[in-house]
């Protein structure tokens, strides 16, 4: 079977486009979701953060002033077919007003800055959308789930094949986000429950499998090498993985799932087409893992942007409290799929997927 372009596993994502009915549907997605997550991140430290100080140089809106200036801006541009009110308004922080947004039964929690100059869940200029300054770019605007189960600790699982392309996209956008967040966050490269791409991805499996195991921290450099042109030989020289070990947990590993005995035996491929890959049987099993890439966090798929910024956006929503690394501004450009350091011709989340068709 070959790589396909079916939903599975999709992401979700939106952008803020230069007309206004555009903007309309898109943000209306933005709000439906209760995509949060960069607001919060800033307030603690807003000045000189993520956006700078907002008040610098600006008189502050009264609580008032801002809920007039939010509601006006929400239902200019956010929302058709219905009237959004606010309900309630909060000091938050010294830059950030809390707003309590109401669309129809629902409540969002939402924030503008206390100059009125940007409304969230994502920065957005509200002159810019509304049409009174110039539209300077079309940031991504990754869609947050809106049942994305929170932590503290969010526990984040990526499950690819090691030779396909739409995993390796995937995984090219993931290792910015795990040099960002480092222990912040518990993310896992792990494996699907087959292969698809001869025995040369299930040595490469292997090879990573071991990696994270016995020489941990060198597995983001390694991974960031292989990602470039897939040669695993090379990358483990030139990061200084201890190869010993390494190749001591290959073997093990290869005996204790019988992998490449199940490789020789084709009455033991799924379908009579793929070698299973049993390492993380049970976690597939659990999350219904289908193909590769297939994002879970708090034991839940998800779906996300594959760039580095919208999988940073994605696993931050799945923050209580999220860090101030959250902030960090990360590529927003879509890695191309495939080894090397492309970049995809369309920004725009991609869905294509290794599975069968």
């Amino acid at each position: 079977m070959e790589e396909n372009n079916s939903s599975m596993p999709s992401e979700g994502h939106g952008h803020v486009p230069p007309k206004k009915a555009e903007n309309k549907k898109n943000l209306m997605m933005a709000l439906g979701a209760v995509a949060i997550v960069l607001i919060v991140l800033a307030a603690g430290n807003f000045s000189g953060g993520l956006f700078g100080n907002s008040n610098k140089g600006s008189k502050p809106l009264t609580a008032d002033e801002a809920k007039a200036r939010a509601e006006t801006f929400i239902n200019e541009n956010l929302v058709e077919g219905t009237v959004a009110s606010i309900t309630s308004v909060e000091d938050y922080s010294d830059s950030l007003y809390k707003l309590k947004v109401k669309v129809g039964e629902t409540d969002i929690d939402s924030y503008i800055t206390k100059d009125g100059k940007q409304f969230f869940p994502q920065a957005m200029e509200i002159d810019a959308v509304s049409g009174t300054a110039s539209n300077t770019g079309t940031p991504q605007t990754p869609v947050i789930p809106a049942d994305l189960v929170k932590s503290d600790k969010p526990e984040v699982e990526l499950f690819v094949m090691s030779h396909c392309p739409y995993g390796t996209q995937m995984e090219k956008g993931m290792v910015p986000v795990m040099e960002t967040l480092k222990d912040k966050a518990d993310i896992k490269i792990k494996f699907v429950n087959y292969i698809m791409h001869q025995k040369l991805e299930l040595d490469d499996n292997l090879v990573q499998y071991c990696i994270d195991k016995e020489d941990n921290g060198k597995y983001t450099a390694f991974l960031k090498c292989f990602l470039k042109d897939g040669n695993s030989g090379a990358c483990m020289t030139s990061t200084g993985v201890n190869t010993k070990k390494v190749e001591s947990c290959i073997s093990a590993t290869d005996k204790q799932f019988k992998l490449t005995e199940a490789f020789n035996d084709k009455t033991k491929w799924s379908n009579g087409s793929f070698p299973p890959f049993a390492v993380h049987e049970a976690e597939n099993n659990e999350y219904g893992v289908q193909g590769s890439p297939t994002l879970v966090i708090n034991g839940k798929q998800v779906e996300s942007d594959r760039s580095p910024a919208g999988i940073l956006s994605t696993i931050c929503a799945a923050f209580n409290n999220p860090p101030a690394e959250c902030g960090t501004q990360l590529d927003t450009a879509t890695p191309g799929a495939g080894f090397g350091d492309s970049t995809a011709a369309n920004t725009g989340a991609g869905n294509a997927a290794c599975a069968p068709s």
